[in-house]
């Protein structure tokens, strides 16, 4: 057995249960790990909330960090003692202990703190696959970065500067804009003070952006479109503010011949040789000094819930980590 935070039902933060579940041995392909942080995302309230349903009871969270105890049949991607990180399915991550496919794990370097790796693996590899494979972002681009004091628009705002890219990020407050120009965004926007869509125009010359990505949603999406320059690239990688209702394609046509996409983190590294790609480039951003994982909040796993109340509650900056 091991502690966990499980839901039975869909809702809100006080679904979250603190209680003992099974941990069985290890199967073939599987491996036991000891979780020593835990990530805390946004995907864990779409799941907690049932946006994005899942079969019930279960553990939440898709992001962790620890070290291998027991490995089952046919494992060779992993041994006991190895220190791992994960991000992605098979969900489960807000437990003590857990099961999970070894081909899922990527080694730890000694240089990098499981406090990091659980902070970074998702948002960090998220921000990988789209500045790198989603829309290739190169020197003398201009960006948008929708929540860039966030814990994935906070490592966005770093890659893309080093990049060499021109960022402009939207923020809640004088606090976040501080914390987003400190971490590479060269233009915070207050999004409740100033209309973004006119900021944008007016920073670019008329011109706007090459890409939006934005992780907002609804309350973003309609005025990132007005933000592109004609051939521009939209990426909707998540939602925070609420779904995006059925929109007419047409509108693309009408506003550039823009490009849309609507990513996931778990199509761009299925394959393990682009789970290990993107974790490798990842660990050597933040060791070579270009990216610094903010962690703004450490809770007892027990604590989880509070967690989820800061993160809906955009009470948050960085990343939020869990220790069991």
């Amino acid at each position: 057995m091991t502690k966990a935070i499980r839901i039975h039902e869909f809702g809100g933060p006080d679904i979250m249960r603190w209680e003992e579940v099974e941990c069985r041995d290890p199967g073939p392909r599987e491996a036991l790990v000891r979780h020593t942080a835990i990530g805390v995302n946004f995907i864990d309230v779409y799941h907690r909330t049932g946006l994005y349903p899942v079969p019930l009871p279960t553990v939440l969270g898709l992001e962790g960090a620890g070290v291998v105890e027991a490995v089952g049949a046919d494992v060779v991607e992993v041994r006991v003692g190895d220190r791992v990180a994960y991000a992605g399915g098979p969900i489960g991550a807000y437990a003590g202990h857990r099961i999970i496919p070894a081909d899922r794990l990527v080694p730890v370097p000694a240089e990098i703190s499981d406090s990091q790796a659980a902070a970074m693996m998702l948002k960090g590899m998220t921000a990988q696959y789209l500045l790198r494979r989603t829309f290739p972002v190169t020197a003398g681009d201009t960006i948008l970065v929708h929540a860039a004091a966030g814990g994935v628009g906070t490592i966005l705002c770093q890659w893309a500067k080093h990049l060499g890219a021109t960022v402009i990020g939207t923020v809640g407050s004088e606090e976040k804009a501080a914390q987003a120009k400190a971490h590479g965004c060269d233009h915070p926007i207050l999004y409740k003070q100033v209309d973004f869509v006119t900021k944008v125009k007016e920073l670019t010359d008329e011109t706007g952006v090459a890409v939006v990505y934005d992780g907002v949603g609804v309350d973003t999406f309609m005025g990132s479109l007005d933000c592109l320059q004609p051939l521009g690239m939209m990426v909707s990688f998540g939602q925070s503010s609420g779904k995006i209702p059925p929109t007419d394609l047409g509108i693309l046509a009408a506003k550039g011949s823009l490009f849309l996409t609507r990513p996931t983190l778990m199509t761009y590294t299925a394959q393990r040789a682009d789970l290990v790609s993107s974790a490798t480039e990842l660990f050597d951003m933040v060791k070579r000094g270009f990216i610094t994982i903010e962690i703004s909040a450490t809770r007892p796993l027990a604590e989880a819930a509070l967690a989820h109340a800061d993160l809906t509650g955009r009470k948050t900056t960085g990343s939020t980590v869990l220790v069991p």
